[in-house]
């Protein structure tokens, strides 16, 4: 068998998940404009030839950092929701979730594909579109499930599929940015208490 040259073949000196994990962590902190690859290195623990080598330029990393947390700390809601026979079930436990998620010790508070590109510049309009449709396909997940209660009867016949969906994707949003702003978790849970209330009662 011919032997490999160069660097062809050779392993890698980094676990590349892990390194994924921090990255994941960095963005979901500075946002996507603020970090730079110089924090993105030193948070990942390798130099910027690997970086290039393993993830491509930033904005690639990025991409693949958005589908990690998305598999990872950005999941729990979606099952949650799925998870419960209704929509009007699912929406109570997954805020109250949220309360507790965006709130948790040991990772940067609040939402990263509602955080990530609040404060770009059009240079990043890219990203801004890229986070902008993840945040819109959650939406059409609760527009989906309130619309088949609406047909099932377990919504007033008047309700706005489109209308509702919107309100509670806002609710989701703010409780982000409050969390980001330091608003602990029992706050939040009293405004998921609040957020409830607005929802529509299928005999009135």
């Amino acid at each position: 068998m011919a032997r490999m040259s160069g660097t062809q073949g050779r392993p890698r000196g980094f676990d590349r998940e892990a390194a994924l994990d921090r990255a994941v962590v960095e963005f979901w902190r500075h946002g996507y404009e603020a970090t730079s690859v110089s924090g993105l290195t030193t948070a990942m623990g390798i130099k910027p030839p690997s970086l290039y080598a393993a993830f491509g330029d930033k904005r690639t990393l990025f991409s693949e950092a958005i589908q990690r947390y998305g598999a990872t700390y950005g999941a729990v809601a979606g099952r949650v929701f799925e998870a419960e026979p209704d929509a009007r079930r699912g929406m109570e436990r997954m805020l109250h979730t949220l309360a507790e998620v965006y709130t948790e010790p040991g990772h940067p508070p609040g939402c990263m594909v509602i955080t990530a590109a609040v404060n770009c510049t059009a240079a990043a309009e890219e990203v801004k579109a890229e986070l902008r449709a993840l945040r819109e396909a959650s939406k059409a997940v609760f527009r989906r499930r309130i619309a088949a209660d609406v047909a099932a009867g377990r919504l007033p016949a008047d309700t706005d599929p489109d209308d509702l969906a919107t309100y509670y994707a806002a609710v989701v949003q703010g409780m982000s940015t409050q969390a980001v702003d330091g608003v602990g978790r029992e706050r939040l849970e009293r405004v998921a208490e609040l957020a409830m209330r607005g929802w529509p009662d299928a005999e009135g």
